[in-house]
């Protein structure tokens, strides 16, 4: 029989839910079967913690007196985007220190206001009548800014490949140091406990779904940029490519730098590892098939990350239980693989998240939109003015 989220937000409000970690629950429904599962479960947790480019915050400082329309900004000698309005900054996680390069950036900024330290602000600006200042050099922190939220434009992906190098030499990239000759392969996803591959065709992550975002509740904004739902899909649902995407938001103020952090890749540049939970509501016999999934389920694509163009060699597929295995055969060859996400902390924040919905301190949402199921990725076309 279907459950709605109403009907499991009156259990949680009650202290009765059920709740499993999207590890738990595949025990169970081998013990159990889908239909009792269905019955006696009511919210499954799932997690990850991945380094996640495509994020940043919006900061507003508050007016200065006189006041400013700021034009340039710089937090900590990192650029950020000031073209919103008069005191409004964005700063993106991979801008890099204009004095400390690849050592310091974006990220590590915003990792700095969540911690609680002051970080130098410096604006220019062109004048007006009403904001007649033209510079400002000061320092903020999270208590004397005012809004200061994370809007990350692409989080969460469903599936991502894994990454090899068949070239001579050691090569530098953003799923981290790849070894010549097939030296390693690495890979990046919380597999079984990550959230889109348990509901693969986003029958209950949607527009304002609440969520676990960098330890405090955030919610998905929208879907993700690079969302490409067309991808191939196994009979499970789990998609071999990236697929699914989502665009998150929540306070930086109310998060903690446990879930939050900054991170150099070298040779690469900056990134930022984001912990993000999502809840998923156990509403009927189909969520269960899908919230069965076990890593030897779940199948990612090996590319040769040495070769410079968007259509990589592939070496074919392999399952999350052979990547955690801590190896992989690529051409009769046994290759170490090493992830770049962590799964212990996948696996805490699933279970904060399962002690909140329990403690009925986290209540579920209905998503007010779905998530598109069309769309691919398109390549950028290189044309000249002459083409037009």
């Amino acid at each position: 029989m279907a459950k709605t989220i109403d009907e499991i937000n009156e259990k949680i409000k009650g202290g009765k839910a059920v709740v499993l970690t999207a590890e738990e629950i595949i025990p169970y429904v081998e013990e159990n079967g889908i239909k009792k599962t269905a019955r006696d479960i009511d919210v499954v947790t799932t997690a990850t913690f991945s380094p996640m480019c495509s994020s940043g915050a919006f900061i507003n400082f508050g007016h200065s007196d006189p006041p400013i329309k700021m034009s340039k900004v710089w937090l900590n000698d990192v650029p950020a985007y000031a073209g919103i309005a008069a005191v409004d900054a964005y700063i993106g996680a991979t801008e890099l220190s204009e004095t400390e390069g690849m050592a310091y950036g974006g990220a590590y900024v915003i990792e700095d206001l969540i911690a609680g330290k002051n970080v130098k602000l410096r604006a220019t600006a062109y004048g007006t009548d009403c904001y007649p200042r033209k510079e400002i050099s000061t320092y903020i922190n999270k208590d004397t800014i005012n809004q200061a939220y994370l809007f990350n434009p692409r989080n969460v992906y469903q599936n991502y490949s894994v990454a090899t190098n068949s070239s001579s030499k050691t090569i530098y990239t953003y799923m981290g140091k790849l070894l010549p000759n097939f030296g390693n392969a690495t890979y990046s996803s919380a597999g079984q406990l990550s959230p889109l591959l348990n509901d693969p065709y986003y029958k209950t992550i949607g527009i304002g779904t609440k969520i676990f975002f960098g330890g405090t509740t955030g919610f998905v904004a929208w879907h993700g940029t690079q969302h490409s739902p067309e991808t191939e899909r196994l009979p499970n649902g789990v998609p071999v490519g990236g697929a699914g995407t989502l665009a998150l938001i929540g306070d930086l103020k109310q998060m903690s730098t446990k879930f939050i952090k900054a991170a150099t890749f070298t040779g690469y540049g900056i990134t930022m590892f984001v912990g993000v939970g999502i809840p998923i509501p156990v509403i009927d016999d189909e969520m269960v098939e899908y919230l069965k999934v076990k890593d030897e389920d779940i199948y990612a694509t090996i590319y040769d990350y040495s070769v410079q163009r968007r259509n990589r060699p592939s070496y074919g597929r392999v399952n999350y239980k052979e990547l955690r295995s801590g190896k992989i055969i690529i051409h009769r060859k046994e290759v170490p693989t090493g992830s770049i996400s962590s799964y212990p902390k996948a696996r805490e924040i699933a279970n904060i998240l399962k002690d909140w919905i329990k403690n009925g301190a986290f209540i579920l949402t209905q998503p007010v939109a779905n998530l598109p199921m069309q769309g691919t990725t398109k390549t950028l076309n290189i044309v000249s003015e002459e083409e037009l």
